[in-house]
C-alpha cells in the first residue's frame, strides 16, 4: 500500500509532458556542493588579496586566516566530485589523456595550478612564524616546520624583502586564477546550449560574484565566531571593512541574477513559457520565497544599513553573524536552483518533475553535511600548526 501511495506522490509531482529519462535528477547534491565549497576559497583568497595586492589595511587581521580557510575548502573542493563519480579511481585519466575540445578536462589543471599557488603563498607568508615555531620545538614538530620553512632559517631583512616581493606577486596571479577557478564553474553550466536555465553569457559572472560574496560572508563569520570563543577582542574595523566589500559585492551579484533572469522575460523567447513555469511551479518557494524573498532582500537592507550607518560595537557584531549566515544560505539556495532547478524541466519543454534529497543514499543529505563539516575540521587541524592570527606583540596560535 505505501508503495502504490509513494508511486502516487511520484506521479502528482510530474506534469505535462516528461520524458522517462528525465525523472531522474542526475546532478544532485555533490554537484550543488562542488561550487559552493569552490566558490568559498575563491571569495576567502580575495580577502587576502585586498590587504595583500590592493594594500587595504584594515584587513590585516584576517589576511593570514583567509589564506588558511581557503586552503582547508580547497582541499575538500574535490571530494563531492570524487563521490559522484562512479569510478572516482579513474579521475586522474581526465588530465593524463585530456580532451582539449572538453571544457570538465581543465578542471584539473586549474585547480592543481590553483592549489600550488596558494600552497606557496601560504609558506612564504608563514616562514618567518615557522621559523620562530620550529626554533621551539622537538621531535616531529621540527620536522614539520623545518619542511614548511623550505629549509631556510635566514629571517634576514633582506631575505624577508625578497619574500614580501614572492608574496606580492603569487597574490597578484592567484587573483585571476581564482576568478577563473571559479568562474570556470559557471561557463560549465552557461555552455550547455540544451537547457534554457542554463545557457546564459552571465553564468559565469554570476558563479564568481556569488563566490565573493560567500567567501567574504565566511570569513566574517568564522572571525566573529573564533576570536569570541578564544577570548579576544574583535576588531572593529576589520569587520566594517569586510561588511562593506560584502555589500558592494552582494549588490553586483544579486543585480546581476535578477538582470539573467529578467532578460530572459524581456526577450520573451520560445524558452520563456518553460522557464516561467519553473520559476512559479518547482522552484517557486526555493528561488521567490528563499533565495530572493528572505535570503537577498533582508540581507541587502541589513548590509546597507550597517555600511552606511555607525552602529554600536556590541550591535554591528550581532548582526554581522546574522547576516553571513543568511548570505551564505542563499548563495548555497543560488546553487541549488541553478543545478537542480535546471534539471526539473522536462526536455520536452512542455513539462517539469521535482527533486527531493534523501538523507543517507550516496549522495544524500549526510554525506553533504560531512563534507562541509570536513573543511572545518581541517582548518582546526591547521591551526593547530599555523597561527590563525598575527599581533603586534608576537605570534598567538589559534
Amino acid at each position: 500500500m505505501s508503495a502504490v501511495a509513494a508511486s502516487g506522490e511520484s506521479l502528482a509531482a510530474i506534469s505535462n509532458f516528461v520524458f522517462p529519462n528525465d525523472l531522474h535528477v542526475h546532478w544532485s547534491l555533490m554537484i550543488v556542493l562542488y561550487p559552493y565549497i569552490t566558490g568559498l576559497v575563491a571569495g576567502a583568497f580575495i580577502v587576502s588579496s585586498l590587504y595583500h595586492v590592493f594594500h587595504i589595511k584594515s584587513l590585516k587581521p584576517v589576511a593570514q586566516f583567509s589564506l588558511l580557510f581557503a586552503l582547508a575548502f580547497l582541499i575538500c573542493a574535490t571530494w563531492p566530485l570524487m563521490n559522484h563519480l562512479g569510478h572516482p579511481e579513474r579521475a586522474m585519466s581526465m588530465m593524463l589523456t585530456p580532451n582539449p575540445t572538453s571544457a570538465m578536462a581543465g578542471f584539473g589543471y586549474i585547480y592543481s595550478a590553483y592549489f600550488i599557488v596558494l600552497l606557496l603563498e601560504i609558506i612564504f607568508i608563514f616562514r618567518p612564524t615557522v621559523v620562530a615555531l620550529g626554533a621551539k620545538a622537538t621531535g616531529f614538530m621540527k620536522t614539520v616546520y623545518t619542511i614548511l620553512a623550505i629549509g631556510s632559517d635566514n629571517v634576514s631583512a633582506k631575505a624577508l624583502k625578497l619574500d614580501h616581493k614572492i608574496i606580492s606577486f603569487l597574490a597578484a596571479i592567484g587573483i585571476p586564477m581564482a576568478c577563473v577557478l571559479h568562474g570556470y564553474v559557471g561557463f560549465i553550466f552557461g555552455g550547455i546550449k540544451a537547457n534554457p536555465l542554463w545557457a546564459t553569457p552571465l553564468m559565469p559572472l554570476i558563479f564568481l560574484l556569488s563566490a565573493c560574496v560567500s567567501g567574504i560572508a565566511g570569513i566574517i563569520l568564522t572571525y566573529i565566531i573564533l576570536m569570541k570563543v578564544s577570548g579576544k577582542k574583535v576588531d572593529i574595523e576589520c569587520v566594517q571593512t569586510l561588511i562593506k566589500f560584502l555589500w558592494g559585492f552582494f549588490i553586483l551579484d544579486f543585480v546581476f541574477e535578477m538582470l539573467e533572469l529578467f532578460s530572459h522575460f524581456y526577450m520573451a523567447t520560445h524558452h520563456w513559457h518553460t522557464l516561467e513555469a519553473l520559476y512559479s511551479g518547482p522552484l517557486f518557494t526555493t528561488f521567490w520565497v528563499y533565495q530572493v524573498g528572505i535570503f537577498s532582500v533582508i540581507p541587502f537592507f541589513l548590509l546597507m544599513a550597517m555600511s552606511l550607518i555607525k552602529f554600536k560595537d556590541g550591535i554591528l557584531l550581532f548582526f554581522a553573524p546574522i547576516v553571513s549566515i543568511m548570505i551564505l544560505l542563499q548563495v548555497i539556495l543560488m546553487r541549488w536552483n541553478v543545478v537542480v532547478g535546471g534539471q526539473l524541466m522536462s526536455k520536452s519543454e512542455r513539462g517539469a518533475t521535482t527533486f527531493h534529497p534523501m538523507w543517507f543514499e550516496k549522495e544524500g543529505i549526510a554525506v553533504a553535511i560531512f563534507i562541509m563539516i570536513a573543511p572545518v575540521v581541517i582548518l582546526w587541524l591547521i591551526g593547530k600548526v599555523l597561527p590563525f592570527w598575527q599581533t603586534e606583540e608576537g605570534t598567538e596560535t589559534a
